[in-house]
């Protein structure tokens, strides 16, 4: 018998096992076994092609789903198919790390990458030091693989620009579909119920908010697709309708930090266009400070004036963003504020270990403080701010380092943009700074990065201003040395 009979004795024999257990295991209803094949072959694509395990779990990042909605009541939680896949890609990646094998020393070198590496070692530090070392160690281990599968990944395969596209693309495409289920989840119960339009995304999204916080963040880039000059004439039409989609889904939200985020994305915006110098904005920031804080009193007497609650109507929604007295969403963020500041007076240094805050919160809660959303158990949600979080959970620096990341990755992408001769990569680091800005302003009364949905784009966004500032870098370079050999 030759070698090729001896093969496909070999394939029949596994293919009859295979069909032998399957009747066995559904005769004894256990149906689990049918996702062998599903595993073998998602660990045959992460072996030899890391990179479309990534992009599947991209497109699966907005309809992901909570392993609570299957199995309630279990002390660890996790989102599915996307974090046990990104657990599959950072063993792979340490992997490679340690055979130093397709690892870009350049990227890990950035700056940029330094400040992630310092903040991922003091939270680390920080879950040692932790009131709760289980949880922390959690929150730990969801922001490494977060960072490197959405960071130092996608920022691998960034290096082709052809990539940044596909990324955003496959994420806006399961967005789509989630935009379509809450649009008509919200329409079967009255589009304009502005009260339902804060359950109307879940399961996949927790409430509006984050759902509100994706839709901000992709828009820049849906308004920079129209200007490439590399998408062709259909491409710009999708992208125009997509727009359209997401601004529609956006709109029926009903989420006021969107468009605060949206409002001061729009003047960086046109700080950037318009060059502005950093003295003129500096000298404008200085000014408002000041005035702010000489009419201090008029400013608070005149917010606890306003009544205005979140509404359907979208002038009467904006209203209501300043309404501390009776609003009781921005009431309760102002308790959740006051409760972390608190925290972080007595553990100034350390703090209470990353994600302990909603474990430990309730005790610092005033009672003309507490509102109607309140709880004395502490368990319905963390601090609201991505910032005042960390000062909490990581002490002085925590905030510090996260706000340095921030005011670094701006730093390096209007210096980027600035510098740039190429029209296409000016408008994608401008659609990735915009869509950053947007995250940074929500994150002032609100923190995602805990979940895959907006760590897949707030990564990503910072992997593209990485990648590109280091191959201008690299252009600058070779050009260089061309001139000295001349």
């Amino acid at each position: 018998m030759n070698q090729s009979k001896k093969d496909i004795i070999k394939i029949y024999s596994a293919v009859l096992l295979f069909l032998a257990l399957c009747v066995y295991f559904i005769a004894k209803h256990q149906f689990i076994f049918l996702l062998v094949p599903f595993i073998l072959l998602i660990i045959l694509v992460a072996i030899f092609s890391l990179d479309k395990l990534l992009f599947f779990v991209v497109l699966m990042t907005p309809v992901s789903l909570q392993l609570s909605e299957f199995v309630p009541g279990l002390p660890i939680n996790m989102y599915l198919p996307t974090e046990p896949l990104l657990v599959g890609i950072l063993l792979l990646f340490l992997l490679k790390l340690v055979t130093n094998k397709d690892i870009d020393k350049d990227i890990l070198k950035h700056p940029l990458s330094i400040l992630i590496f310092i903040q991922l070692a003091w939270i680390l530090i920080t879950s040692f030091t932790s009131t709760m070392l289980d949880v922390s160690i959690k929150f730990f281990f969801a922001r490494l693989w977060f960072v490197v599968g959405f960071y130092i990944l996608a920022a691998h395969l960034f290096k082709d620009k052809k990539n940044i596209n596909t990324y955003i693309w496959l994420y806006v495409f399961s967005l789509l579909i989630v935009i379509a289920y809450t649009m008509v989840r919200q329409y079967q119960h009255g589009l304009f119920d502005q009260q339902y339009a804060n359950g109307a995304p879940s399961p996949f999204y927790n409430d509006h908010t984050a759902y509100a916080a994706a839709l901000a963040m992709i828009l820049p880039f849906l308004i920079g697709f129209l200007f490439m000059k590399e998408c062709k004439y259909y491409q710009r039409v999708i992208s125009f309708i997509v727009l359209l989609v997401v601004l529609t889904g956006l709109i029926f939200s009903y989420t006021r930090a969107s468009w605060v985020s949206l409002a001061v994305a729009l003047a960086a915006f046109v700080v950037l266009l318009f060059r502005i110098k950093f003295r003129t904005i500096m000298i404008f920031l200085g000014s408002a400070i000041i005035i702010v804080a000489l009419l201090w009193t008029q400013i608070i007497m005149k917010l606890e004036r306003n009544k205005q609650d979140a509404s359907s109507n979208f002038s009467e929604q904006i209203a209501s963003v300043t309404n501390i007295t009776t609003d009781a969403s921005n009431m309760e963020r102002l308790n959740r504020w006051s409760c972390a500041y608190r925290m972080f007076l007595d553990k100034p240094l350390f703090g209470w270990g990353p994600g302990t805050y909603m474990f430990k919160y309730a005790p610092y809660q005033r009672s003309y403080e507490k509102t109607i959303i309140s709880t004395d158990f502490g368990d319905v949600g963390n601090a609201h701010s991505e910032y005042l979080g960390p000062l909490a959970e990581s002490g002085i620096l925590g905030i510090l380092i996260m706000l340095a990341l921030v005011f670094t990755t701006i730093f390096y992408a209007v210096r980027l943009y600035r510098n740039s001769t190429d029209k296409n990569v000016k408008i994608i680091v401008l659609s990735a700074i915009i869509g950053l800005i947007t995250y940074y302003v929500h994150g002032v009364m609100n923190n995602f990065l805990d979940t895959d949905k907006l760590s897949a784009l707030f990564w990503a966004y910072t992997a593209i201003i990485v990648v590109l500032d280091i191959q201008q870098k690299n252009t600058l370079n070779k050009e260089e040395k061309e001139k000295k050999v001349d």
